[in-house]
């Protein structure tokens, strides 16, 4: 079954770390990669810009209406994800605890990828 795992952070985190403390959150993100990529787990994902470049389009009167930055009553913005391939949802869940932004103040959300058909509804 495929997952995403959806990584939400505060902004500038990183950028507050000692450098010793990046490398090492670096290293344990590399780590990971790494073991997701030698298991075969690993499907794709990518870490997204900083959220000052993000559009928003919703509907204002009855228009869509493209308005700067999500701007969410939350001190935490989406930064990137992960997508896995993996036998169990459980499985999924332990990467997620594992991924080193959640001692940050992040958090991750897994999210079942539903198949063509939809079923998973």
């Amino acid at each position: 079954m495929k997952y995403m795992l959806l990584i939400f952070n505060r902004p500038g985190f990183v950028e507050e770390l000692a450098e010793a403390e990046r490398d090492a959150l670096f290293a344990e993100v590399g780590a990971i990669m790494k073991e997701l990529t030698e298991s075969g787990e690993w499907v794709g994902g990518e870490a997204l810009a900083d959220p000052s470049t993000t559009k928003t389009v919703r509907e204002r009167g009855g228009q869509p209406a493209v308005t700067d930055g999500p701007f969410l009553e939350a001190k935490e913005h989406f930064a990137g994800y992960l997508t896995v391939d993996c036998e169990s949802e459980e499985r999924a869940v332990e990467i997620a605890r594992r991924w080193p932004d959640v001692r940050y103040g992040g958090h991750m959300e897994v999210r079942a990828i539903m198949s063509e058909a939809g079923t998973e509804m």
